[in-house]
C-alpha cells in the first residue's frame, strides 16, 4: 500500500480531482481507475469522485492498495543495489540473468532475487524498463503501482533516458552519428530481428569513446526501445558487439559486452531529476578483449 497527502495550492483551486491526478501526479487512466476502489481518494477525510472540484487548502489523500497477484518464488541471490527510496529500487543487473521468469527460466532471475530482498513485505515485482538477459547494468524496479505507472509513462513519452556502453569488433568509420534503421522480427516466433523498410522506427545515437586494435568502446543513446535495437544497429554499420552470437560472431566462453551505464528520469512521485549510474564491468576494457580474442 502507498499513500500520499497533498494540500491543494491556489493554482489548482477550481479544478477537479481528476485534473490534479493527471497534471500534477501524471497518473494514467488505469491507475486513476484503481484509486477509485475503496477509500482510494479522500478529500478532507471524505470519499470523493474524481469530478469533485477542490479549493485552496483542501487536503487530498490518495491510497493505492496493491492487489496484483504473482507466482514468483523468492531466491537468495546476491544483488547490487545502486539506489533505493520509498518508491524505487535500482540494481546493477549482472549479465546472463533474465529480468522476469519465463517458461524456460522460472528461477535465477532478477525477479526471484528481488522477491527475496523484499521477503518481509507484500511485494509485487514491477520492472518498467527491463534489460535483456545478456545485458548488464542499471535496471529500475518500482515498489508500487504509482511509481511503475510514472516510469512507464516516461518511457512511452521518450523522457526516460538510457546510456549504454558497448564493446565492438571493428571501429565505426564515422565516430559520432545516428543510426536510423527500422527493425522487425525475422520470422514469427523467432527472437532474431532484422533491418527492414517495413519495420518499426528505430533510432540510436552513438559516439566512439575509445578505440584500439580494431576494437572500440561506444557510448549509445537509444531514442526508441526496440528489441535488440543496439545489437542490431551496431551490426548494421559493420561493428557488431563483441561475442554477439546473433548479430556478430559467437566466441566460446565469452559473453556479449553490452552494459546499461546510466538512466536519467524524473522521480515519478517527487518529480525531482534522478540519474543512476552503474560502473563498467571489468571485462569491458580494450586490454581485456585483446587478450581474450587471441
Amino acid at each position: 500500500m502507498r499513500e500520499f497527502e497533498f494540500i491543494i495550492p491556489n493554482e489548482y483551486a477550481g479544478k477537479d480531482i481528476k485534473f490534479i491526478l493527471k497534471n500534477h501526479y501524471h497518473f494514467s487512466s488505469n491507475l486513476i481507475t484503481s484509486l477509485k476502489v475503496g477509500d482510494g481518494i479522500l478529500l478532507n477525510g471524505k470519499k470523493e469522485f474524481v469530478n469533485k472540484i477542490v479549493t485552496n487548502g483542501d487536503l487530498l489523500k490518495l491510497t493505492l492498495i496493491d492487489r496484483t497477484s504473482q507466482n514468483i518464488i523468492s531466491e537468495k541471490i546476491p544483488i547490487d543495489i545502486l539506489y533505493e527510496d520509498e518508491d524505487l529500487v535500482a540494481v546493477n543487473k549482472p549479465y546472463n540473468m533474465p529480468t522476469h521468469p519465463s517458461i524456460y527460466h522460472r528461477s535465477g532471475t532478477l525477479a526471484n532475487a528481488i522477491m527475496y530482498y523484499f521477503k518481509e513485505d507484500d511485494f509485487t515485482f514491477r520492472a518498467p524498463s527491463r534489460l535483456d538477459r545478456d545485458t548488464s547494468g542499471v535496471l529500475i524496479v518500482a515498489k508500487n503501482a504509482f511509481s511503475a505507472d510514472g516510469i512507464s509513462k516516461q518511457i512511452q513519452d521518450g523522457e526516460f533516458k538510457k546510456e549504454y556502453v558497448a564493446l565492438t569488433v571493428g571501429i565505426p568509420k564515422i565516430k559520432t552519428g545516428t543510426i536510423n534503421a527500422p527493425i522487425k522480427r525475422e520470422a514469427e516466433g523467432i527472437i532474431k530481428r532484422i533491418i527492414a523498410q517495413d519495420g518499426k522506427l528505430a533510432v540510436t545515437d552513438y559516439e566512439v569513446i575509445e578505440e584500439k586494435n580494431n576494437f572500440a568502446l561506444i557510448r549509445l543513446h537509444p531514442k526508441t526501445g526496440r528489441t535488440h535495437q543496439i545489437r542490431l544497429h551496431l551490426s548494421y554499420i559493420g561493428t557488431p558487439i563483441y561475442a554477439d552470437f546473433l548479430y556478430g560472431e559467437d566466441i566460446k566462453n565469452e559473453r556479449i559486452r553490452l552494459h546499461c551505464k546510466s538512466v536519467e528520469f524524473l522521480h515519478p512521485i517527487t518529480n525531482k531529476k534522478i540519474k543512476i549510474t552503474a560502473p563498467l564491468p571489468n571485462d569491458m576494457n580494450l586490454e581485456t578483449i585483446k587478450a581474450a580474442s587471441k
